[in-house]
């Protein structure tokens, strides 16, 4: 049976028009799927779908949306979160387009001592009368400029010169940042993306394990398609296990001058 499929150019120009023509025909479609976006049941044969094409180096996965959720686009990601995305889903790798290639680690960051850790966590914060969806980054330690020799903590420092811009005021929007963009693949955040070699893009910070966002904060940022993003030295914030909490140390953070931000745009789904 026809399925109810948006194809778009950019992904048919990937899969091939045999492949594309197939889909539409509802020869490799599914009739049921769960929404690569909202995570919620979808019929292809009763409702219009979005195919969402995930594409890392050496991998590419086929994912179907409700086209009222997401349009049907191409969605680049690297091979390494693409691959933890579909073990996140499946529990299987996805089978490589060209087998052989090999996949490096995430580079740590580095410290005077160790290697610091960067913990997100994920929250809506009220800017400007409206929930927005947001970013709070944290590392685990302090954080030094490679070949240093410094104990200061140049975190703040580093982020300022990609960009990012102090918070005095938790109630003013941050501005955007070009060339940054959040990551969100299968309904969950894989990744932040900095400006990378060749006009592509580099993983800033990557989740081990593609980190789960409440239903509130996707909705919330599949509508603005926008991410905030606030970085605070280590020791700053802490673990709130509450948005209303999670608020009030952002406030205190901005009070003595140890908080940045900036707005990035929304990439994936």
């Amino acid at each position: 049976m026809p399925r109810m499929l948006d194809v778009s150019d950019d992904v048919r120009a990937e899969i091939g028009d045999e492949e594309a023509d197939r889909l539409l025909a509802g020869g490799d479609a599914p009739g049921s799927y769960d929404c690569t976006s909202c995570r919620t049941p979808g019929d292809s044969e009763q409702e219009r779908t979005s195919t969402v094409l995930f594409v890392g180096e050496e991998t590419a996965v086929l994912a179907f949306a409700h086209a009222t959720c997401i349009p049907s686009q191409v969605v680049p990601v690297s091979e390494e979160q693409l691959q933890g995305a579909v073990r996140s889903i499946t529990g299987e790798d996805a089978a490589p387009r060209n087998p052989g290639a090999d996949v490096a680690p995430p580079a740590p960051i580095p410290t005077s001592e160790r290697q610091a850790t960067l913990g997100i966590t994920c929250g809506l914060v009220l800017v400007e009368d409206d929930l927005r969806p947001a970013l709070v980054v944290e590392p685990d330690g302090p954080i030094v400029r490679p070949g240093s020799v410094s104990m200061n903590d140049d975190f703040l420092p580093l982020l300022m010169e990609q960009g990012f811009q102090p918070v005095s005021d938790m109630n003013v929007l941050p501005a955007m940042i070009p060339g940054w963009s959040a990551l969100l693949a299968m309904g969950k955040l894989h990744a932040v993306l900095q400006p990378g070699n060749g006009g592509n893009q580099a993983a800033w910070w990557q989740a081990h394990q593609p980190l789960a966002v409440s239903d509130g904060w996707r909705t919330a940022a599949n509508k603005a398609q926008t991410v905030l993003m606030y970085a605070a030295p280590s020791g700053t914030i802490g673990h709130q296990p509450r948005e209303d909490l999670m608020r009030q140390a952002l406030e205190g953070a901005a009070a003595q001058g140890k908080l940045v931000a900036a707005a990035m745009p929304l990439a994936g789904t």
